[in-house]
């Protein structure tokens, strides 16, 4: 990172930077949520066979089908997204291609097998998802269209990803925008003119795939970070395993969404034919209610996603106001939108639910439930956009554990269980409605609690430290000698005396000093990032979390500046492969019998035997966590290295097979 985008993130105004990243992502989600809307819409005022509260009940049971492919194809497509930032970070090309020529493929396999799953097991999967009777029928005939096309829905929605981290935010935009305006277009004439019912509302939503899709594959042959060939679609095991494990949170949100509708869309088909609402009634409203709250959701979270680069650079640098200050304004601004929504809901309802028309066997039965779904169901849907708010800022300011509990603990742990149980004990169809702000209040109170407990800790446990002294030195031109070693194995020593031994500059401790005088990023941050303490709970996740990458890319700045001024010792920080490039490298790896590393570390860190193992399997896992993050190869591979010694032979003759290898 270089010091003028250091300057522009830690000094400009955060009122100005939030209006410049969060505009074009609110844009873009709410534009994702149309998209999803338009059908319900057309299909509600229409009065054919199919069309009506039916029509929207069938679309209603096949949307949360729909987020599986989402969560799956969102899975490789961010996944993806994330592992070219970190391929730019590394200057690497090589696998930058071949991620997104693997993840085509493998998302192209997988809408296969679903579309299979989908044709064979059509009625099993729908009736999972409330469907019965009159809907399911109409559900049947929406679902084998949109099913049928899923590998182009599929393939279009996760190269919008790859192509706005590759540099591309506005094209990604133009490829959705085009296809919902097809989608827009097309809906009426489909529907009405051609009579074609909900069928057409379907071939309309896949039309505008299509060209999604279209757009999509012309940007590949005008990208700006890889370039694809036909090696990009051999998979490469440890590029797509790097990239689903980037890509999880975006399966498990997702899938969150699936299990919340199937659990909600069942219990309203069971407790809808019970009452005087019916069967189809209540799920095309709660369809409806559902996609009214995307878009408020949409616009909440793309103001803290927008704000995701701001709080991750701040928090690296130890600039803890800012991210106060970051946090505050986005809180603010999503409880303004949600108070603003949450007005229109409670007191003109009906002006939402006329938009989608009603027309239903029961027209004052089906305004009456839905004027309680959207007083009730989003009655607080402001704490919901905030619980929202709070698991990104976690995941921005690199907490993903935290990120997952405030997300999980609101979806999966309350509500559902609520949604079962409540109507239950209310003995009504109401008490599926009373499941969302009853989670509402026990999920701000998590979420709450959580924020309270990091900002009153931030200034201590995160406290901003001065950078310590330290300097580049110059040396003559020769080698460059890279050490990585298993924990245990006495690497740092050894590197020590090799340096002493040719007379040249030793890095380590110095590494993270000098990234913090380069970037701006906090030194004790820095440390975090290198540590190997086991503190750092899902440290696999955190190394991809934005202020990682921040303090990653200044360690790897510093490594070149490091290599130019010439012969040195460097130990850690993947440097064999951020230098890999460099004529004059020496690669070692120095490894151990595990006994002879536990005894080490019992002698180190006066720790017992038992504590020891744990330590050196806790820190060799990290490591090679981190190498794979750096380099996307294994850790430790004799392949990596130009020499692999073991330690156990003594520090003085390592050394000085080190050194006759250099020399």
């Amino acid at each position: 990172m270089d010091s003028t985008e250091n300057k522009y993130l830690g000094k400009e105004k955060i009122s100005k930077l939030l209006l410049k990243f969060s505009i074009p992502c609110i844009l873009a989600l709410l534009i994702t949520s149309l998209y999803n809307v338009v059908d319900q819409i057309f299909i509600g005022h229409g009065t054919a066979p199919g069309l009506g509260a039916v029509g929207n009940a069938a679309t209603s049971i096949v949307f949360p089908l729909t987020l599986v492919a989402v969560a799956l194809s969102g899975m490789f497509g961010d996944g993806t997204a994330a592992f070219l930032s970190i391929c730019q970070g590394r200057k690497d090309t090589k696998n930058a291609h071949r991620a997104v020529g693997s993840s085509m493929l493998i998302t192209f396999i997988i809408s296969i097998v679903l579309v299979a799953l989908g044709y064979i097991f059509c009625d099993q999967i729908l009736g999972l998802f409330g469907a019965s009777g009159e809907n399911l029928i109409y559900a049947r005939q929406y679902f084998y269209i949109i099913i049928s096309f899923f590998p182009i829905y599929m393939l279009g929605y996760m190269l919008n990803s790859v192509i706005r981290a590759d540099g591309a935010p506005s094209f990604a935009m133009i490829a959705t925008v085009a296809g919902a305006i097809t989608n827009i277009i097309l809906d009426p004439v489909f529907i009405f003119v051609l009579n074609w019912c909900i069928r057409g509302a379907a071939w309309a939503t896949i039309l505008g795939q299509i060209l999604t899709l279209a757009l999509s594959v012309i940007y590949l042959f005008r990208t700006k970070t890889f370039r694809l060939q036909l090696e990009s679609f051999k998979p490469a095991g440890q590029v797509v395993s790097t990239v689903a494990k980037l890509g999880i949170s975006t399966l498990i949100t997702q899938l969150s969404i699936v299990i919340i509708s199937m659990v909600c869309n069942k219990m309203l088909a069971v407790y809808g034919a019970n009452s005087v609402y019916g069967a189809n009634d209540p799920l095309a409203i709660i369809g409806i209610c559902m996609k009214v709250f995307t878009i408020v959701l949409s616009i909440a979270m793309g103001i803290i996603i927008g704000a995701q680069p701001i709080l991750g650079f701040n928090i690296g640098a130890g600039k803890f106001d800012r991210v106060r200050e970051t946090f505050r304004k986005c809180l603010t601004a999503t409880i303004v939108v949600g108070l603003v929504a949450t007005v229109i809901f409670e007191v003109c309802p009906q002006f939402i639910i006329n938009i989608f028309g009603s027309n239903s066997e029961n027209p004052e039965l089906y305004m009456q439930f839905a004027t309680l779904t959207f007083r009730i169901f989003l009655l607080l849907i402001t704490l919901t956009c905030t619980i929202k708010v709070i698991s990104i800022f976690f995941q921005a300011v690199g907490e993903p554990l935290r990120a997952a509990i405030v997300s999980l603990s609101r979806d999966i742990v309350l509500f559902v269980p609520l949604v079962l149980i409540l109507p239950r004990m209310m003995n009504n169809i109401n008490g599926i409605l009373w499941a969302a702000p009853v989670a509402d209040i026990f999920g701000i109170i998590i979420a709450g609690g959580l924020a309270i407990a990091y900002f009153r800790h931030l200034g201590r446990e995160h406290a901003t430290t001065a950078a310590t002294a330290a300097t580049i030195q110059k040396s003559h031109p020769g080698v460059i000698i890279t050490i990585s070693r298993e924990h245990g194995s006495q690497g740092k020593k050894i590197g020590e005396l090799v340096a002493k031994q040719l007379g040249i500059p030793y890095y380590y401790k110095e590494l993270t000093a000098l990234a913090a005088q380069e970037s701006g990023i906090d030194q004790e941050y820095i440390k975090k990032v290198n540590s190997n303490d086991g503190e750092q709970i899902m440290h696999e996740l955190y190394l991809t979390t934005s202020p990682a990458k921040y303090a990653i890319e200044a360690q790897d700045a510093v490594l070149h500046n490091i290599a130019e001024q010439g012969s040195c010792v460097i130990v850690g920080r993947a440097a064999d492969y951020v230098l890999r490039d460099n004529p004059n490298l020496l690669r070692v790896f120095i490894y151990a019998p595990k006994d002879f590393r536990i005894k080490n570390v019992m002698a180190m860190y006066d720790d017992n035997e038992k504590d020891a193992a744990k330590n050196v399997e806790r820190s060799d896992k990290n490591r090679a966590e981190y190498y794979s993050l750096i380099s996307g190869q294994d850790w430790g591979d004799p392949r990596n290295y130009d020499l692999c010694v073991d330690a156990s032979l003594g520090q003085e003759k390592v050394a000085e097979i080190i050194c006759q290898l250099a020399n």
